[in-house]
């Protein structure tokens, strides 16, 4: 069904589907466009119930994957997902933690066997557009990387994406951010550097997903576990509104024309 729009989003954890793309997968869905999520661990490196941490007494990686998988089933249905697909990986941890040497984790597991895994899944639902982290994985995890290696590495085997992007955090939101907060007085809880976030310059698609906000907050509220790693969830309302409302990308690759500018629809020459 080459004519049927669809977008893929691979990302890493339950969870990491909401804040940079969630407002996107949310518009996708209700333009009728056809939304399939690749979530490649079963984030078992995540908070267990009373906030216990990895590593600490009582942390079961097993129940925590299962309430994690039952959370993204929420934030799935919240946002209007048509497609959810599950590698089931194992979560590496944050890097530098002990996991990352586990063999069954996932930045361990072969490249090609795991972008094989993921070609399949775009023979089966021909994605126009991919979505998915740079290089970096947005921050240097570990899982993060290694979705962008097989996302890189499936596209370029199947040939069958005509755009893809890289989900992009702007350094003067951040900023612009940062001083609404000091200004009113909320502490975020993190002090980035001035390398943290993507420069403005390379930023190529700005979309407006306001219309999605509450259904994109609702989602994030959805992953209730990982709550006190959330900052966004910590700040006021207001501010989360304003927050929600617009994603930013680069395009990584285009095959077909694209509009001279900033972009403001993922799939601008594609559509009928």
């Amino acid at each position: 069904m080459d004519h049927e729009l669809t977008l893929m989003a691979v990302h890493a954890h339950p969870d990491d589907e909401v804040l940079p793309t969630g407002g996107l997968l949310a518009r996708c869905a209700a333009e009728g466009i056809r939304t399939v999520l690749v979530t490649c661990t079963n984030g078992e490196q995540g908070d267990d119930a009373n906030g216990v941490k990895p590593g600490m007494e009582g942390h079961d990686a097993d129940e925590v994957a299962r309430r994690r998988l039952a959370e993204l089933d929420e934030s799935v249905r919240l946002l209007g997902v048509s497609d959810l697909e599950l590698l089931g990986y194992r979560d590496s941890g944050m890097v530098g933690w002990d996991t990352n040497h586990d063999p069954a984790a996932f930045t361990n597991v072969p490249l090609d066997q795991a972008a094989g895994r993921l070609a399949a899944l775009m023979e089966h639902y021909r994605p126009q557009v991919v979505v998915t982290y740079d290089e970096n994985g947005g921050y240097g995890h570990p899982d993060h990387i290694q979705a962008h290696n097989i996302a890189i590495a499936a596209s370029e085997r199947t040939g069958i994406p005509r755009k893809l992007y890289f989900t992009a955090v702007p350094r003067s939101g951040i900023r612009t951010l940062l001083d609404h907060l000091k200004e009113t007085g909320v502490d975020p809880g993190f002090d980035p550097d001035d390398d943290f976030g993507t420069p403005d310059e390379l930023i190529t698609s700005v979309l407006d997903v306001s219309p999605y906000s509450d259904r994109k907050r609702k989602a994030l509220e959805a992953h209730a576990s990982q709550g006190e790693n959330i900052f966004l969830l910590r700040l006021p309302e207001e501010i989360q509104q304003i927050v929600y409302g617009t994603e930013t990308f680069v395009r990584h690759f285009g095959h077909v024309p694209v509009p001279d500018g900033t972009e403001t629809d993922l799939f601008a020459g594609l559509r009928p």
